[in-house]
């Protein structure tokens, strides 16, 4: 633990018992594959059914739905031991933080109880398609068309950069349904792969998180019923979005900070074992004093992401706050490694090595979820 003082205000005895169960999962069953996950470009699919036996998602989703009853807190302890154990690749914050919510807030009844079960139990594994070749953070200018046809919709268009695209079993899809009105004329379709208008494309090969199934996707006259669509009005998506997306740029930053305290602690280790000159690493004033200054950092993310963690269990986590946490943290992940890949010299550039990887697993951090300039643009209009 990197501050062995440091009482985690958010908390209690259960979810100490969540966090011993998760850390012991995570380092047993999914560490241990990580250089075969990583050769492969992607887990195994039988990762999703163990973690769904262990009752690792979906955890914050209500019971009656098949998930776990808790709330954020514990979808958080699960991501924070997942990140601990050097397991960045396995996608369970898309799958239970993201896709899960946009159903169990904006679904049906009959949606919900059709999905939710089996993606607790890790049979359907979840994506959300955003992105298009030509369209990123700019999701009011996304391409892709849901046009109604009686009573389906037909989905033409395509997607890229999809985290779990190729397991997935099922997406939500950011389409156009009526092209006229902008905004106002985005909804969001569930789609299930098994569909004859879907097709997956390429695993596509990445600067970092090689272990992560990133994908194409293509949608040719892809038919689904109109009772796909999340939300009882057409037109609802963008809005939708704007709801959820504050907590998944919290999730980012959260994840940022694990990054940060994981990155140090092993540089730590190595510096005290390393010996140059006749003494450790560790002892020269230059590597006390960097150290020093990234624990400090570290403990300001840490404060600052744990006090948000306090709001957004209040509802009170807005998005120009949401957007700082990302932005930040994300910023001090990519500076962080930095200093601690330095500190462990050529060791640090080869990939055998833990921090190097790290390094590059960062750099997207400050990319998805919107970019950190739009992150910069809306906070700029709290001025």
């Amino acid at each position: 633990m990197l501050f062995q003082n440091y009482q985690i205000p958010w908390e209690d005895d259960e979810l100490r018992m969540l966090r011993d169960a998760s850390r012991k999962f995570f380092q047993t069953e999914f560490r241990p594959r990580l250089d075969s996950w990583i050769a492969q470009g992607k887990v195994d699919r039988e990762a999703w059914t163990q973690a769904g036996e262990a009752g690792l998602l979906c955890a914050s989703i209500p019971a009656e739905y098949g998930g776990g009853g808790g709330d954020y807190r514990h979808e958080t302890v699960i991501m924070e031991e997942m990140m601990y154990a050097g397991v960045h690749a396995f996608g369970n914050q898309v799958h239970s933080a993201i896709v899960a919510h946009y159903i169990a807030n904006y679904g049906s009844e009959a949606q919900k109880q059709h999905w939710l079960p089996r993606m607790a139990k890790g049979e359907m594994v979840g994506a959300i398609a955003m992105t298009e070749p030509n369209t990123g953070s700019d999701l009011q200018a996304v391409r892709t068309t849901a046009l109604r046809d009686g009573d389906d919709y037909v989905i033409n268009g395509s997607k890229t950069y999809i985290s779990n695209g190729q397991h997935c079993d099922l997406v939500i899809v950011v389409a156009k349904t009526d092209p006229t009105k902008g905004s106002k004329g985005i909804s969001l379709i569930v789609v299930e792969t098994d569909n004859p208008g879907f097709k997956r494309g390429r695993n596509l090969n990445k600067m970092g998180q090689h272990a992560a199934d990133t994908s194409e996707m293509f949608f040719d006259d892809c038919r689904v019923p109109v009772t796909n669509r999340l939300g009882e009005e057409e037109g609802k998506g963008f809005v939708q979005l704007m709801q959820q997306l504050p907590q998944e740029r919290y999730n980012i930053a959260q994840a940022a900070v694990c990054s940060i305290e994981r990155a140090i602690e092993i540089t730590i280790d190595y510096v005290k074992e390393r010996k140059a000159f006749g003494q450790r690493v560790l002892d020269f004033q230059n590597t006390k004093f960097k150290l020093a200054e990234c624990k400090t950092e570290a403990l300001i993310a840490r404060t600052f992401i744990d006090q948000l963690m306090l709001q957004h269990l209040q509802g009170k986590l807005d998005a120009p706050t949401a957007s700082m946490a990302k932005y930040w943290c994300t910023q001090k992940q990519n500076e962080i490694i930095d200093e601690c890949l330095q500190l462990h010299g050529g060791a640090g550039y080869m990939d055998e090595y833990e921090i190097s990887r790290m390094y590059a697993d960062a750099r997207v951090q400050k990319i998805y979820g919107g970019t950190n300039e739009i992150m910069k643009e809306l906070i700029s209009r709290t001025l």
